[in-house]
């Protein structure tokens, strides 16, 4: 006897079907300097970003992963390549917040050419918003 399952995207926490909604922008956001509150909070992963994505504004791929993720002892080994990995899942896992994600030390202070460098790569390779330090 075979038995076919399907998934129902309505119901189904591991392959959830986004709400339609549009992603936020920067200029959005800054229109609501001195109205109403932003909500931003940190995910290191797509699931954590499509648990709070619809909660939030703004959602951060801090250097913090380095501890909460990968157990370190500090943010100072976490990499280039481990935050570009961590905030693309942050992005493809996110439907309506704008995606802000931290460089790592090392990436940014040997000179504004060095930083806008590591700045690029992480929005090109990411889709993010931005990238700061």
């Amino acid at each position: 006897m075979s038995t076919t399952f399907t998934i129902d995207t309505a119901t189904s926490r591991a392959t959830p079907t986004p709400a339609p909604m549009k992603r936020l922008t920067v200029p959005a956001i800054q229109k609501r300097k001195g109205g109403e509150p932003l909500v931003m909070l940190t995910a290191y992963t797509a699931r954590m970003a499509q648990l709070l994505d619809p909660h939030c504004d703004l959602l951060l791929v801090g250097d913090s992963l380095g501890q909460v993720i990968y157990g370190l002892p500090s943010t100072l080994g976490v990499t280039l390549d481990m935050m570009c990995a961590h905030g693309a899942a942050v992005v493809r896992g996110s439907y309506h917040s704008v995606v802000i994600i931290d460089m790592p030390f090392g990436s940014y202070e040997a000179g504004p050419e060095q930083a806008f460098a590591s700045a690029a790569r992480i929005i090109a390779e990411t889709g993010a918003a931005g990238a700061c330090s």
